[in-house]
């Protein structure tokens, strides 16, 4: 900082301001023209520079220009003479750091050279401010990609599928995960589709709706449902997404997909197994409500033989009202083992849920009244056209609706006004709700937990036990649920949730 490189032609003026500046403690470089000044420029590399302007072959401008072009950084202070005012504002456009008139008086001269060290001293603080930013930002950009890096690898190993998209719904990340779900590859996804062309229109939806700020929903909670993929296969997957806002602006949308193939084909092998067991298990049980079968067969097959001999029409009648009864246990008996035993997948088409409750309702209405059972019904409006499995609803609800009724049979309060109920309600996450209650005999807590086993039933030899059994094997094929609630001498009431799905969506 302390070394002055003097450039003037007239060696007076180079001597006392050489002297000046060595009294004040710089050490001073002479010259006396602009090629001598360079030459020692380069050899000595002084921080400042004191050139006059006007000097034979190269005067003070060209050497200020080659001054900068060697090193930008160094200051260079103007001598100029009285009328070379225009000169000395010239040379502050190619950089000079400052211009003194001749004569050089020393006031003028240490402003002149404080302002050269504090611009040098400024130019040495930015360069180390810019060197320790560098530094920083090497060092944050080196962690950004260490993490960046570490999140890419995590998001291509994670078995789940995981598709990211902008706020235009276009996606921009498609893990191999979601590669195998889909079906489609990353080439053929990202950046090219957006998720309306991948998701069912409901996760569409819901996704669109959050990213708007529709639903209030920042976060999608896990839900079980199915996509269609490239291959038209249609995959059963576990549901989650999240919108993506960054100081509080709406960036895209990621949305996680855990494929259940295996899990439901791992489900399915154990309810085979559970349901071929209890089967197993209950051929006993056969053997009991078949002898139950015969003794009515023989006592009617007894009547009609007396009915014969005594040419006896009441008692022919008799018998031929219990040998019928007794077929009907025994197709029951049959048809419900055969139903509980096999493999069955649903039949989903389009149909009208509450045409159906209303179909079970007539099909026991002529029983009901028989036993002065009314029925009633609370049907869900809103709810139209779905796709569902019709055949395993009706199978439900009418297996529900009859021991409803049975149960109201069964109750030893004979002043009760008797009454089964059938509604239906549209639930969210795309599920319908059916529910069958009577205020008839009603269970006890230890019956309730023997409800679904095999063969039990509380109707005595007038049931195989197998009912119940059935309907909640429809039901788990429907990927559906059944509750039931009980309050002995009160009444029961049975729930089914079953999903469907849009009936634009086949």
């Amino acid at each position: 900082m302390n070394k002055i490189l003097l450039i003037d032609d007239e060696p007076d003026i180079l001597r006392v301001l050489g002297i000046s500046l060595k009294a004040d403690g710089y050490d001073v470089i002479p010259a006396l023209n602009g090629p001598e000044g360079l030459e020692a420029f380069g050899r000595e590399k002084p921080p400042i520079v004191i050139t006059d302007i006007k000097m034979p072959g190269m005067d003070g401008i060209e050497v200020l220009e080659k001054i900068k072009e060697l090193d930008p950084d160094t200051e260079v202070i103007i001598i100029t003479g009285h009328g070379d005012i225009d000169n000395a504002i010239e040379s502050l456009k190619y950089g000079a750091s400052d211009f003194i008139n001749k004569p050089v008086r020393d006031e003028a001269l240490s402003i002149a050279l404080a302002r050269a060290k504090e611009k040098l001293e400024i130019k040495q603080k930015l360069k180390e401010y810019t060197t320790d930013l560098e530094k920083k930002i090497e060092v944050a950009t080196s962690e950004l990609r260490r993490q960046t890096n570490f999140q890419i690898k995590l998001i291509r190993s994670s078995n789940d599928g995981i598709v990211a998209t902008d706020q235009n719904m276009k996606v921009v990340i498609y893990n191999p995960g979601a590669e195998k779900i889909f079906g489609y590859t990353q080439a053929e996804v990202i950046y090219k589709m957006d998720i309306t062309a991948l998701f069912p229109a409901e996760i569409t939806n819901q996704l669109h709706d959050s990213l708007n700020g529709e639903n209030g929903n920042k976060e999608l909670p896990w839900q079980e449902t199915s996509i269609i993929s490239q291959e038209g296969l249609s995959i059963p997957v576990r549901f989650s997404g999240t919108k993506l806002q960054e100081n509080g602006r709406e960036m895209g949308t990621v949305a996680f997909f855990q494929d259940l193939r295996e899990i439901k084909r791992l489900e399915k092998e154990l309810v085979k197994s559970e349901r071929l067991a209890a089967v197993g298990q209950t051929v006993a049980g056969l053997a009991h409500g078949i002898k139950n079968i015969l003794h009515g067969l023989k006592g009617g097959s007894y009547l009609v033989d007396i009915g014969i001999k005594r040419d006896d029409t009441e008692k022919l009648k008799k018998g031929w009202d219990t040998i019928k009864r007794n077929i009907g246990r025994t197709s029951n008996l049959v048809m419900d083992l055969l139903s509980y035993s096999k493999e069955r997948e649903p039949e989903y088409e389009a149909c009208q849920p509450n045409q159906i409750v209303n179909d079970v309702c007539a099909l026991v209405a002529d029983i009901a009244r028989e036993h002065r059972v009314e029925l009633d019904l609370e049907l869900d409006e809103t709810i139209d056209e779905v796709i569902m499995d019709p055949g395993s609803i009706h199978e439900i609800l009418l297996n529900l609706a009859s021991n409803a009724v049975d149960a109201c049979l069964f109750d030893e309060d004979l002043s009760k006004k008797w009454m089964v109920t059938l509604k239906t309600k549209k639930k969210p996450g795309k599920y319908i709700e059916f529910e069958v209650s009577d205020n008839g005999a009603g269970m006890s807590e230890k019956v309730l937990h023997k409800l679904f086993t095999s063969f039990f039933s509380t109707k005595g030899h007038r049931g195989t036990g197998l009912g119940l059994m059935v309907t909640r094997k429809l039901i788990e094929e429907h990927q559906g649920k059944i509750e039931v609630a009980s309050r002995l001498n009160e009444g029961t009431a049975f729930t089914v949730r079953l999903p469907y799905r849009d009936a634009g969506n086949v």
